[in-house]
């Protein structure tokens, strides 16, 4: 079994920043990619951003330049440092991972429960 823990999030009033973290523990062999997707109230989970192992990063349109992804192989953990913050940015965010729990196994894709991040105008 493997968890994925976010925390970070909360309430931040527009143009200031949040730093999301994630950690995964449990059966871990290796990780291929991490990253972070979001949810808005009667929309769509969406890609906010994500990381691969060589350090690939892949963001959507709405987030680049404002939100970083990065990672922390050694410690199987990976970050969302989000800066000006709008108002569309409220929203549930859920970190999600690919791993690998053996030499052997397939990759499953793993999520967190989810942290709230509500920007005010």
């Amino acid at each position: 079994q493997v968890q994925l823990v976010e925390s970070g999030g909360g309430l931040v009033q527009a143009g200031g920043s949040l730093r999301l973290t994630c950690a995964a523990s449990g059966s871990i062999y290796r990780i291929d990619f991490m990253g972070w997707y979001r949810q808005a109230p009667g929309k769509q989970r969406e890609l906010v951003g994500t990381i691969s192992a060589g350090g690939s990063t892949n963001y959507a349109d709405s987030v680049t330049g404002r939100f970083t992804v990065s990672r922390d192989e050694a410690k199987n953990t990976v970050y969302l440092q989000m800066n000006y913050l709008k108002p569309e940015d409220t929203a549930v965010y859920y970190c999600a991972a690919g791993i690998f729990n053996s030499r052997f196994s397939l990759r499953y894709d793993y999520w967190g429960p989810g942290t709230q991040v509500s920007v005010s105008s």
